[in-house]
């Protein structure tokens, strides 16, 4: 405590930040089954190393929306990623800003090189999740990392040793139809929304990183 002042509140010297102990206090919502998020966005996303999940849960837990983003790699502000994330949230789904109490959840899934414990990168993305959440109406979710040991929820404790970091290098680029039933099943959704909502141009893929919608 420095002058009455949470020192998990106080701006590091890379930017915003929450050290574990200050995000593990604050009580985030547990997640229903993490393996199954894990792994339902890594194979919508791939995500590689640098890259960024934000999604969005309904209150039975399921996505109704999400996005990856690949910001720079040397920025280390949470204000900064902040932005970031309210960028990609504003552009797949409507705020909730209206409602007294919010009904949806955004958790965060960073892929990256590295520990799997807590860096001070993970504080500042952590700041900038719960603050994007709180600016679109959202309840700040999980923070979940996925790096060369697996993926881990941190604050929380569960674990796992697949996917990891490396995931997406070992599998191709999967369409809709080639996706396990379980998977296919979120994902059809998804792509369906995306076309109708957001058309790509006759023959133009999707580029690398850009948003996917899963319909509300």
């Amino acid at each position: 405590m420095i002058h009455g002042v949470d020192r998990g509140q106080l701006p590091s010297a890379t930017g915003r930040c929450l050290d574990l102990e200050s995000w593990s206090s604050r009580e985030v919502p547990l997640l229903r089954d993490p393996r199954d998020l894990v792994i339902g966005l890594h194979q919508l996303h791939l995500p590689q190393p640098g890259t960024g999940v934000i999604a969005v849960l309904d209150i039975d837990h399921r996505v109704v929306a999400s996005a990856s983003l690949t910001p720079r790699p040397h920025v280390t502000d949470g204000w900064l990623h902040r932005n970031a994330l309210l960028t990609q949230l504003r552009r797949v789904i409507p705020h909730d800003l209206r409602l007294a109490t919010p009904r949806r959840t955004a958790v965060l899934l960073r892929c990256r090189d590295g520990i799997s414990g807590w860096t001070e990168q993970d504080g500042a993305w952590m700041w900038a999740l719960r603050d994007a959440a709180s600016l679109h109406g959202l309840r700040c979710g999980a923070y979940l990392t996925l790096t060369p040991a697996g993926w881990q929820v941190l604050g929380d404790g569960r674990a796992g040793r697949t996917p990891h970091a490396g995931s997406w290098s070992q599998r191709p680029v999967h369409t809709v139809s080639e996706l396990p039933s379980r998977a296919a099943a979120s994902v059809r959704p998804a792509v369906e929304y995306a076309r109708s909502a957001h058309p790509w141009p006759s023959g133009q893929a999707a580029a690398p990183g850009s948003v996917r919608h899963i319909a509300r």
